[in-house]
């Protein structure tokens, strides 16, 4: 992220504020809340191209073998982005590993998905970011935003049918129990 040369002053004067508080003028406060709203909206733009790459990366993987350049080099991004690989990606380079730069990469997609299973194990927190609040107002400035009422927890939604596991053959298709036969009468 890159600040312009007036965001780069308005933070400097934010930052002196936090150092040393004094009553600020309305018009440093609008300042910090512009600037709050420009990263805010970054940090939305960064998101958005994030899901676009992860979509990316899924329709590529969809196409494999035909794809498997494009692919690669789109999981590469992906990882150094910060990217988990899925246990697709890692099925998708097991199948793939024939070539050096698809082993390569399953090398290190499993390295990654083995620390962030440890991670999730230990109980500690993901490696996203938790998400920024809103500046709402600076001490010693005037309070940009009155107390809002939150809105309620979004339900779950459900999980598509291409999203959930394949039943198992014996969840399908029940074991077959041996039927007793009735006794054989002989004749005579």
């Amino acid at each position: 992220m890159a600040f312009s040369a007036d965001e780069l002053r308005v933070l400097r004067r934010a930052l002196a504020f936090a150092l040393h508080p004094a009553p600020l003028p309305d018009e440093d406060v609008q300042d910090c809340l512009r600037l709050a709203g420009s990263v805010d909206e970054a940090v939305a733009e960064a998101g958005r191209l994030r899901a676009f790459l992860l979509a990316d990366l899924v329709r590529y993987r969809d196409a494999l073998p035909g794809s498997l350049t494009g692919y690669l080099e789109l999981l590469q991004d992906a990882l150094a982005a910060g990217y988990d690989p899925l246990p697709e990606d890692l099925a998708a380079l097991r199948a793939l590993r024939g070539g050096p730069l698809a082993a390569a990469l399953l090398e290190r997609c499993q390295m990654i998905a083995e620390r962030s299973v440890r991670a999730r194990l230990a109980g500690r927190a993901a490696t996203t970011p938790a998400p920024r609040s809103r500046l709402l107002a600076l001490p010693g400035g005037r309070a940009a935003e009155p107390d809002r009422p939150k809105a309620p927890p979004a339900p779950a939604r459900p999980v598509p049918p291409s999203e959930r596991p394949a039943p198992k053959p014996s969840e399908v298709f029940p074991p077959r129990r041996p039927v007793p036969q009735p006794p054989q009468r002989r004749a005579g």
